[in-house]
């Protein structure tokens, strides 16, 4: 699969608006005047960082809201990436940036003002580890875990749809594991769902490969792995790859530590538990190959996936299925526009190098697939509906 996928000859009609970070009265500028500067204060809550990490995090903040974008100061591995992707912004107003590029780069500015890789007493240590720390140890998760012991009763389809749609809804899934029914009570938030053809496009391609760009970490990332033992146990696909964050962005986003955490959590469950047993497969699994884990300097790029490097899309080039999860990898994969609501998705996706689906709970302005009749009721209602978290889609291009 994925070799009638043209890839970047096959360009999509970007004429929709892109995205600003700054634009009046928009959810993008709200994430930077309302949502950053309570996360710089709990990031300098999170560790006991000195004066000087702390005045970098405020300096930093102040900069994205009344200054202009500074380049790296740093000789980081990344350095010389970010100054060719920051060329064009350099000296710009933090609010006149495409959204996309300006959150990456609040994060990537985030973990030098903390000294994540300077060397020192605070390289490597995450900024937002604590608060996933906190979600996995939690009562909440605990209570999702055990459910999978009545999960692993039900028959095969009801497993495979409880587990798509946890996998779906994330922290949202207030049920989390118990969505025997795969609805939970939550159907009416699913605006499209094309779960028929995303195992159809598994079935037209018996003993290949899967892969999961894995979104974000702690009570996330256990749907995600449970979905995945689940479709390599009962022999859907031959084989995973699990996309990791290279390095802590985006708060909660998960990298190769965040997935030997969830891992040990689900292994101290317990050997008889369902749980126990998930976590010593996964393990097995890693160790053996069935399961692989893999990351990219390009999921910490500020850029969507259209402009993917050519390695990372031999990489993924020849899977049956591509699984794009979360918010943020969504609007990477169609673009971070304006666009209208019923641009059909795979006039957006379909130069990726594989079918793909995507699993994502809205939580911003970015939306495809829809028909004239849903835009027209959900406008309606009067609530933010593209970005308060309570819809979602499951879409797939094949």
């Amino acid at each position: 699969m994925g070799e009638h996928r043209s890839g970047t000859d096959e360009r999509r009609d970007d004429t929709a608006p892109v995205i600003l970070a700054g634009a009046p009265d928009t959810f993008a500028r709200s994430v930077f005047h309302d949502r950053h500067p309570k996360l710089i204060e709990r990031v300098i809550g999170a560790h006991p960082y000195g004066e000087a990490e702390r005045t970098a995090l405020r300096e930093l903040l102040d900069e994205t809201l009344h200054g202009t974008v500074s380049p790296l100061r740093t000789t980081a591995a990344d350095a010389t990436s970010w100054a060719r992707w920051g060329e064009p912004w350099w000296g710009r107003e933090w609010g006149e940036l495409p959204f996309l590029w300006a959150e990456s780069y609040f994060y990537r500015r985030l973990l030098e003002a903390v000294g994540y890789f300077r060397a020192g007493v605070w390289q490597g240590v995450d900024p937002f580890g604590p608060t996933k720390d906190a979600e996995l140890g939690s009562a909440e998760v605990a209570g999702e875990l055990a459910a999978l012991d009545e999960l692993a009763t039900a028959p095969e389809p009801a497993q495979r749809d409880a587990l798509s749609m946890s996998a779906l809804w994330g922290n949202q899934a207030d049920l989390g594991f118990q969505l025997v029914s795969g609805s939970g009570g939550r159907s009416g938030g699913l605006l499209v769902d094309d779960r028929r053809e995303l195992w159809a496009a598994l079935d037209a391609a018996p003993a290949a490969r899967l892969h999961l760009i894995a979104d974000n970490a702690g009570r996330e990332l256990l749907p995600d792995l449970a979905l995945l033992d689940h479709l390599l146990v009962t022999g859907r696909v031959a084989a995973a790859t699990l996309w990791l964050k290279p390095q802590p962005y985006f708060t909660s986003d998960a990298t190769m530590t965040d997935l030997l955490a969830a891992l040990r959590r689900l292994r101290v469950a317990g050997a008889g538990t369902a749980a126990g047993r998930l976590g010593d497969r996964l393990w097995q699994a890693l160790s053996t190959g069935t399961l692989s884990a893999r990351t990219h300097e390009f999921f910490c790029a500020p850029a969507g996936f259209d402009e993917m490097p050519d390695d990372l899309r031999a990489a993924l080039d020849g899977a049956a299925l591509t699984v794009c999860k979360g918010d943020l990898n969504y609007r990477r994969l169609v673009g971070d526009r304006y666009l209208p609501p019923t641009t059909p998705f795979a006039d957006r996706a379909g130069y990726f190098p594989t079918p793909v689906a995507a699993l994502r709970t809205l939580k911003s302005d970015v939306i495809t697939g829809l028909t004239a009749g849903q835009v027209a009721a959900l406008d309606a209602t009067g609530q933010p509906w593209r970005s308060n978290g309570e819809h979602a889609l499951i879409q797939c291009a094949r």
